[in-house]
Order: structure tokens, then C-alpha cells, then sequence
């Protein structure tokens, strides 16, 4: 599942800059989850966690985080609409 980050709304988009300030500020588990979806996007919160081999719970929050600072989104996956999958905003 190789999507590109042209999903993404332009007004929702950041640029570099802006996106280097708001993710220096967010604890390392979050910059792990944000550097892996720059390589591969979008990724459900399981797959987050095998590629990270972080906990659930901690990719969770670093999810939160990045939500909260609109450096991530979500959208339901197209393959199971049961699963919400993570991209990033840049």
C-alpha cells in the first residue's frame, strides 16, 4: 500500500520549516513515528508499532502528539474501514 502524501488537503499541509519547529518540541517516540511515516505512508498504529518496535500505548500518544500539533493525520483505510491510517501533513 504505497500512497503518496497527495492525499493531504493543501491548506492542511506544513511546510518544512513549520514542521521542524512543532516536531522539535515532541518527546523521541514521537519523532520515530513521524520519521518512519516520512518513508512509508500512510501506516495504520499497528504497523506503526512493528516498524517503530515501540509498545501500543507509546505509539499511541506519540500519535496524539503529532495529531494535537497537526503534524499527522488520519483517514480510515481504504482496505479495512475498520483501521484509521497516519500521514504526515508536509
Amino acid at each position: 500500500m504505497s500512497t503518496s502524501r497527495a492525499e493531504t488537503q493543501p491548506e492542511d499541509r506544513l511546510t518544512d520549516e513549520e514542521y521542524r519547529d512543532r516536531l522539535r518540541e515532541l518527546p523521541p517516540s514521537a519523532k520515530l513515528v513521524a520519521k518512519v511515516l516520512e518513508d512509508a505512508t500512510p501506516l495504520s498504529q499497528g504497523q506503526l508499532a512493528e516498524e517503530t518496535l515501540l509498545p501500543d500505548r507509546t505509539v499511541r500518544y506519540a500519535l496524539n502528539r503529532l495529531e494535537e500539533t497537526g503534524i499527522v493525520g488520519s483517514r480510515y483505510s481504504f482496505e479495512d474501514a475498520r483501521k484509521q491510517v497516519y500521514y504526515l501533513n508536509t
